[in-house]
């Protein structure tokens, strides 16, 4: 949850429909990113 903080510390829209589409967006990006950063374990026997 603290990777959020580096996409804007609040969030500036008042609509509830508005802030929980941001809230949407910044998860899938951090898990966007926390997907390409993660390594791919292979067996070696």
């Amino acid at each position: 949850m603290t990777n959020l903080k580096s996409f804007g510390e609040r969030i500036a829209s008042r609509e509830p429909d508005r802030q929980t589409a941001k809230i949407h967006i910044r998860i899938a990006l951090v898990n966007r990113f926390n997907a390409l950063g993660s390594a791919e374990i292979e067996r070696v026997a």
